[in-house]
């Protein structure tokens, strides 16, 4: 049984990861393209000769193209994957929900606690942007933030189990979803901020850059929580008769 859910999930994150590798295409990579072209501005001056002289590793088509395409199937496939273990823990006990609300349940949550979280207080940045000097304590500080963030949206959600068998459904997730937020804003204010964007870089470049991340994100998270619910609700239909029928035919 986990076994198929497992190649389900990660056969719709393959498919997830296709649509959202079309999203960032579209919507992300120009961002990329202009970030790029600021760095080339802004050390031609000093550089030219020796960047003149530097062989390219990896060609921006290839990253573009190919690098991208393949990073996100095989993020989406991993994701998936993982996704459909956390759906086989999950099912049946957040409530009476059918496979289909489980499954967009459990990927709004993953969504919020894994890309929105982290991403609001340590945002994605163009390449070519941000600052050496300080990759690695950002590093550290955004997978703080997410391990964090996964580990609080599980105490909050089984906080939300246990005060919705005293107090009721609504009670329990309006109890969990402001345990959650409350304690994230003390976090945001805790952790430090890293301010490393250039004056002189385009705040609307920006701020499309970062919206085409998390939008790429929300596609691959939308596309798994929905395709895998369908499918395992559709198949859990179809198993009904035949269980049925192999239970009448052992009554005989």
């Amino acid at each position: 049984m986990v076994g198929n859910l497992l190649l389900r999930g990660m056969m719709i994150g393959v498919l997830a990861g296709l649509l959202a590798f079309g999203f960032a295409k579209i919507f992300g990579e120009p961002w990329v393209e202009y970030a790029i072209a600021f760095e080339d501005h802004m050390s031609h001056a000093a550089a030219a000769s020796d960047e003149a002289g530097e062989p390219e590793i990896v060609s921006r088509a290839t990253q573009a193209g190919a690098g991208l395409f393949t990073g996100l199937v095989v993020y989406g496939a991993a994701v998936g994957g993982l996704f459909a273990l956390a759906f086989a823990f999950a099912n049946g006990r957040l409530g009476s929900f059918s496979p289909r609300s489980t499954a967009a349940l459990l990927a709004a949550l993953g969504f919020v606690a894994i890309v929105l979280v982290p991403q609001l207080k340590y945002p994605a940045n163009p390449p070519a942007v941000g600052s050496a000097e300080t990759i690695g304590a950002r590093t550290e500080l955004f997978f703080a933030m997410l391990a964090f963030s996964v580990a609080l949206m599980a105490a909050s959600v089984m906080l939300a189990r246990r005060v919705a068998e005293r107090l009721g459904g609504w009670n329990g997730a309006t109890t969990g979803a402001f345990v959650y937020l409350a304690v994230v804003a003390v976090m945001f204010a805790a952790l430090p901020s890293i301010e490393e964007i250039p004056a002189s870089f385009s705040p609307a470049a920006l701020w499309n850059f970062r919206v085409a991340s998390i939008g790429a994100q929300a596609v691959l998270w939308s596309v798994i929580g929905l395709g895998f619910g369908a499918v395992t609700e559709h198949a859990a239909r179809r198993a009904r008769p035949a269980a049925r029928a192999a239970g009448a035919a052992g009554w005989r």
